[in-house]
């Protein structure tokens, strides 16, 4: 069984009543991989606003495996000392990491955020060293148009990106980057200019589901409206 484990911040967890890009890529992949899969991690829970804390088991459809290790309002930062004994414990084969805006937003610059990557992508091997990894660069939200200095922290770590996708893949630890979410408009695919409503959901689970057909041979294309 090829086990992933979704790794993010408030866009992969999300919140109570959605139905999440997990569900998405779950959906997709249970239409057309052809094997048996599921998702794994430490957490299932999602965000809810009104707690402010991930109590919520509220999901918009909650028939599908919805293990990950995500959370609002963590990055990089805060992923990188809780991946190794995640990867133990629930032993995934392929990580599915969109991580990034946080980290640039409150804790970290592009420089350091790229090294936080590199001890994420440490830790995680040394617990299994032939796990694949695909990254999703960071989607600029809201903030970014009214504040340049952030957009052009979110462009730099971007670049910063590529660099130690291209320094740290490997064969028998591939790393992918994705590519930018095709047509992602912040107005239309988010509910707030920085969470994701049902077709930005759509949008970041196609990122992840292309990169892996054309690199992996997992699935098949995205198709376009899927429900």
């Amino acid at each position: 069984m090829l086990r992933f484990m979704p790794v993010g911040d408030s866009m992969t967890i999300g919140s109570a009543g959605e139905h999440t890009w997990r569900y998405r890529l779950w959906q997709h992949l249970r239409d057309s991989y052809d094997g048996p899969f599921t998702f794994v991690g430490p957490r299932e829970e999602l965000y809810d606003k009104s707690t402010e804390a991930p109590t919520s088991y509220a999901y918009a459809d909650p028939a599908f495996p919805r293990r990950h290790l995500a959370g609002w309002g963590e990055g990089w930062l805060h992923m990188a000392p809780l991946i190794g004994e995640a990867v133990r414990a629930h032993r995934p084969d392929v990580l599915l990491i969109s991580l990034g805006l946080i980290d640039l937003g409150f804790y970290t610059n592009a420089e350091q955020t790229a090294e936080n990557v590199r001890a994420f992508v440490a830790g995680a091997r040394e617990t299994n060293p032939r796990l694949r990894m695909v990254l999703l660069p960071v989607i600029p939200n809201i903030r970014a148009e009214a504040d340049a200095s952030f957009a052009d922290q979110v462009d730099l770590f971007n670049v910063l990106l590529a660099k130690t996708v291209a320094d740290l893949d490997e064969p028998r630890s591939p790393i992918l980057l994705a590519s930018w979410p095709e047509s992602y408009d912040i107005h239309a695919d988010t509910y707030d200019g920085t969470h994701p409503n049902a077709d930005g959901e759509h949008r970041i689970a196609q990122a992840f589901a292309g990169a892996m057909w054309e690199a992996w041979g997992i699935g098949q294309a995205y198709a376009a409206g899927t429900s």
